[in-house]
């Protein structure tokens, strides 16, 4: 029994050490964003702020328009994340029921599109957009981010359909329902939970970008968060800290606020479609 309890708390020490690594960056930036000037020139800066101050998200908001940059993120995300998941539902059904050549296909080229670097897809992306006059607008951004999530969204569903059994299927099938029927009666509820982290996972990616937006974007009042936070930093690569910092940091509430609102939720229809099963 000791050598057991000896490495489950081996275990337990390694998890904690894993999760410090995890948070401490986001426990300096919320540090920073609080931090007075004074304190941020600080050759010894102090983990907690002696004088915790509001001024660096004031200043953040008078210096950058970020509601307007937030919302565009926003939208491009949220439009992203939607027609991604409505993209690849049906065809990651297909590709888990068929074992057809146009499923091997598709699984190659999901894993081939995984191993190219987007800095050698900007030029012809942009070229592709030009053409279709869609360079320095939204609805550009939001195609070149459904494109980039939907391999990964669609390896997600795959798995997630696989792993409901074909059995229900063919169960609803002898009592009569009809294909569509038994898709939105018997598939989908189950597959919630899957579509629902693939939509997280598409969101939380668009919301995140910098690189496709910094190229795409030249308009300033199309600009989306992580580019705008990029001009908190000087020519002469000098960063203000304070706001930079409090900019940043309200830059991820929408993802952890995003996630932990759905997390019960994609643990409650897990446990849910393991019960049905």
């Amino acid at each position: 029994m000791r050598p057991r309890r000896r490495a489950r708390a081996g275990q337990y020490a390694a998890l904690l050490a894993y999760l410090v690594f995890l948070a401490f960056p986001f426990l300096w930036l919320v540090s920073t964003a609080f931090k007075p000037a004074t304190e941020l020139a600080s050759l010894h800066p102090a983990w907690i702020p002696r004088d915790p101050t509001l001024a660096n998200f004031r200043q953040a908001f008078d210096e950058q328009p970020l509601l307007r940059a937030a919302l565009n993120s926003l939208t491009a995300a949220l439009s992203a994340a939607v027609v991604a998941v409505v993209i690849a539902t049906p065809m990651a059904y297909v590709m888990a029921r068929r074992r057809g050549a146009l499923a091997r296909a598709a699984s190659g080229w999901v894993v081939v599109s995984q191993a190219f670097p987007f800095v050698l897809l900007i030029i012809p992306l942009f070229l592709v957009l030009k053409n279709l006059r869609l360079i320095d607008s939204v609805s550009g951004l939001v195609m070149v981010y459904v494109v980039w999530a939907l391999p990964f969204a669609l390896w997600m569903l795959t798995g997630y359909v696989r792993a409901v059994p074909a059995e229900l299927e063919e169960a609803a099938a002898v009592d009569g329902a009809g294909r569509l029927r038994t898709l939105v009666s018997v598939t989908a509820p189950l597959l919630a939970p899957g579509i629902v982290a693939t939509a997280l996972f598409a969101f939380i990616t668009a919301w995140n970008e910098f690189f496709f937006a910094l190229v795409l974007l030249k308009t300033p009042e199309k600009q989306t968060l992580p580019v705008v936070l990029t001009h908190f930093i000087g020519a002469e690569g000098v960063a203000d800290l304070g706001p930079l910092a409090a900019a940043a940091f309200l830059a991820t509430l929408p993802s952890l606020v995003v996630f932990a609102i759905i997390q019960r939720r994609i643990t409650g229809g897990m446990l849910a479609g393991a019960v049905k099963s």
